[in-house]
């Protein structure tokens, strides 16, 4: 029975009397779509001793309450359609204009029950190309049977997406905004494909990156007006093209190709992004503003390697890119040239500011933006707030409580259980695997790791 709220389908069944065999089948189908919520309308029910049998079909084809008009096309009802023979022959004369008008395609749909001798399907001549179901096949029946259940509801299985709004490269001139095209696919795929020459490849291309963070370079006028943030905002916003095709290399190197020696290249490219996270060195004069977008940007970019290679379980390449150091000389403290994992995470005063002059009253505008653009990365926050948390608690194990804040943990729910990773540590194999990683000994260290790191 239909639900209370909806209205069930009228169907009517048109069919030729061809044998008693194809009767019982009708009638049996007739019985499977009413168990369906379907009002089904069939001759053997319906029409009474001393009824008119053409003006019964007449009405059933013509009837604006009945939504749904199944043919079954076997051999007899074919012929006889097309030679306007017979009670089908009728319904063929009315049903041919109404299939031809487009306001009632819907209504009316060919179900084969037979195929000729060549295993072409028997289709009315009028019927031409239109798509058909077919329930002649034993094997196939159940998969077809639900088809005809799901055009009678209007219900059906493939649905278009919902359209999306206007891309916002279609809006600017601004190189930055375009869609992407930096030659990822080519790496990817002869990652996938385990080419000789990906490590290369991927080395190559993430040497030449620089050029496409310097897209992204603000300038001292831009910096001066008063809805700065704005500006900083929209630069992040615009590098999503340039941070997907990123993430999509970094997931076919933490799935196809894990290897130190990637883990290397990877960890060269971002030695070669600290520079964006402070002043250029020739800068006369700098505001600590000036490079907030960049710091938004690398620190993302950092979250997500590290999270692709949680997601993997390639815990062994992410200690590896947590205990190496990065080489950075800033020629302003130059006994200061290698530094650990911490010098991604930079304070970003702009979200600060946005978030008091727009009157947002949010404990981390950062985060939510962090939040908001994981949606289409295909990596679960889950993983990106569990790589966050692995660097808070890596960084407090050393003692470096300041070194980074972990923005993401805001979203963590206090009722959500541990994450996954902490979890199946439980299994002392699975906790030797990642107690490197977490910086680690033993049990015993991690329990004292984490009083410290919560105090």
């Amino acid at each position: 029975m239909a639900a209370d709220s909806e209205v069930a389908p009228r169907l009517f069944i048109s069919y030729s009397w061809s044998s008693a065999d194809h009767q019982a089948w009708v009638v049996e189908l007739a019985g499977q779509l009413r168990h369906q919520g379907i009002d089904v309308i069939l001759d053997k029910w319906h029409l009474k001793p001393g009824h008119d049998a053409n003006a019964f079909m007449e009405k059933m084809v013509t009837d604006k309450t009945v939504t749904k008009v199944i043919l079954i096309c076997d051999e007899v009802y074919v012929k006889k359609s097309d030679g306007r023979k017979g009670g089908a022959g009728t319904e063929a004369q009315i049903v041919t204009p109404k299939l031809y008008s487009e306001r009632e395609q819907d209504k009316f749909v060919a179900v084969v029950r037979e195929h000729d001798e060549h295993g072409k399907a028997y289709l009315p001549t009028y019927y031409g190309s239109r798509i058909y179901i077919d329930l002649s096949n034993p094997a196939t029946y159940a998969q077809e049977f639900e088809r005809v259940v799901r055009w009678a509801w209007d219900a059906p299985l493939d649905v278009a997406p919902e359209i999306g709004t206007k891309p916002t490269f279609l809006n600017s001139n601004s190189s930055a905004t375009k869609p992407t095209n930096l030659g990822t696919r080519r790496i990817i795929d002869a990652i996938r494909n385990g080419s000789a020459h990906s490590t290369a490849a991927t080395s190559e291309f993430l040497g030449a990156a620089d050029a496409i963070f310097e897209e992204f370079r603000l300038t001292s006028a831009q910096i001066v007006v008063e809805n700065y943030d704005d500006i900083v905002v929209d630069s992040v916003e615009k590098f999503i093209p340039y941070r997907n095709e990123f993430i999509s290399l970094f997931s076919a190197i933490g799935q196809y190709q894990p290897t130190l020696e990637m883990a290397g290249i990877v960890h060269r490219f971002f030695e070669r992004l600290i520079p964006y996270l402070h002043p250029p060195v020739n800068a006369g004069s700098y505001s600590n503003l000036d490079q907030d977008n960049y710091r938004f940007i690398v620190h993302e970019l950092y979250l997500y390697w590290i999270a692709i290679l949680l997601k993997y379980e390639r815990f062994d390449v992410a200690s590896s890119m947590l205990d190496e150091q990065y080489y950075w000389n800033s020629h302003r403290r130059p006994d200061e040239t290698m530094h650990s994992f911490t010098v991604f995470r930079e304070y970003a005063k702009t979200f600060d500011i946005r978030n008091d002059r727009l009157k947002l009253m949010r404990t981390s505008v950062r985060a939510d933006m962090l939040k908001q653009r994981n949606e289409g990365t295909g990596i679960d926050f889950s993983y990106v707030m569990c790589a966050d948390f692995i660097f808070y608690f890596r960084a407090t194990t050393f003692g470096d409580y300041n070194s980074w804040w972990p923005e993401t943990l805001l979203y963590v729910n206090r009722h959500g259980g541990p994450f996954e990773m902490f979890a199946r540590a439980k299994s002392a194999r699975y906790f030797e695997r990642i107690k490197r990683l977490i910086g680690v000994r033993s049990v015993g260290g991690a329990v004292c790791a984490y009083y410290r790191s919560s105090y």
